[in-house]
């Protein structure tokens, strides 16, 4: 009998073939399960929720801190501002006057009444024979339009007497007479041209004017000048006898700047410029009537007075 073979022929002829044999069925396997994860920290989860609902709140502190954080830095990287105290002012000071030569008080006195400062020439008579110089005096210009303050006796009281005055720029004019005050030894005149640039004096009150205080004397002493000379007020409310005609001068103003002929009619004026007597005159035992020491002027409101238009 025949065995019946083990292996079916249709197998055996496939495999004979050379063709590959089917691969047996593979079971279903079942998916890998995912491998367990860790529990996160309580603390994350906290600090997770902490800003979950704080978010608001953050976004605005968070660009204020950041500022904040800025100007600290740019302070403590911007130079120190060093604070003077007051021996560094001192030194600064001292060093300055040291090498640095200030103008004094009288030089700054003198370059403020300059340009106001006029010198008043006495001429011959007007159209007569007797002509040339009769006598320098000073005035002091007053109002802008060229109203100049003097004193009588250096204009005269002749109306025929020609006048003239010469500016501080160089500018000569004529005058005219516009008020005598004989009693105060004073006169008003007006300039028939003026500078463009004329400047009048400023004026101040005696009152508070106190022995000591020092003053400058500013005229044409001798024809000389302008010339300045200082001093202080050696008296108030003084009383002066003329020796030319003992005519009295009551309230003036004593003084000890030098002052001589010439200087009659000119500004006294203290450390700021301003006019407070207009000089007069000269106390000397000498016939040239030099200067010893003692001088007088008509106090500002008394002149001014005379001008007609006083500010006191």
């Amino acid at each position: 009998m025949k065995r019946a073979p083990i292996y079916s022929r249709t197998a055996r002829k496939q495999r004979s073939r050379g063709e590959p044999l089917s691969a047996p069925e593979s079971r279903p396997q079942a998916a890998p399960s995912p491998a367990p994860t860790a529990p996160r920290p309580k603390r994350f989860v906290r600090s997770r929720a902490f800003l979950t609902r704080h978010e608001r709140l953050l976004l605005m502190t968070v660009p204020v801190l950041l500022c904040v954080l800025l100007f600290l830095a740019y302070s403590s990287l911007a130079p120190i501002e060093r604070r003077f105290t007051q021996r560094d002012i001192d030194a600064a000071v001292l060093h300055t006057l040291e090498n640095n030569m200030l103008p004094s008080q009288e030089a700054k006195a003198y370059a403020r009444i300059r340009p106001s400062v006029v010198r008043v020439v006495q001429e011959g008579e007007q159209g007569g024979a007797q002509k040339g110089l009769r006598g320098v005096g000073t005035g002091v210009v007053i109002i802008d339009k060229g109203v100049i303050l003097t004193n009588l006796h250096v204009i005269g009281t002749d109306d025929k007497t020609r006048i003239k005055v010469h500016f501080a720029n160089g500018h000569e004019s004529d005058a005219i007479v516009l008020r005598r005050q004989p009693e105060n030894d004073l006169a008003v005149i007006q300039a028939v041209s003026i500078p463009d640039d004329l400047v009048p004096a400023t004026l101040r009150s005696t009152q508070g004017l106190a022995v000591g205080d020092k003053v400058v004397a500013v005229g044409y002493p001798f024809n000389i000048g302008p010339s300045a000379s200082a001093g202080i007020v050696s008296g108030l409310k003084r009383t002066y006898v003329s020796p030319r005609d003992n005519e009295i001068l009551r309230n003036l103003i004593q003084f000890d700047a030098a002052a001589n002929p010439g200087n009659s009619g000119g500004p006294l004026i203290t450390m700021s410029g301003e006019v407070v007597g207009i000089v007069t005159a000269i106390l000397s035992p000498h016939e040239q009537g030099s200067f010893v020491g003692i001088g007088f002027a008509v106090p500002i409101e008394i002149a001014a007075a005379a001008a007609g238009d006083s500010p006191f």
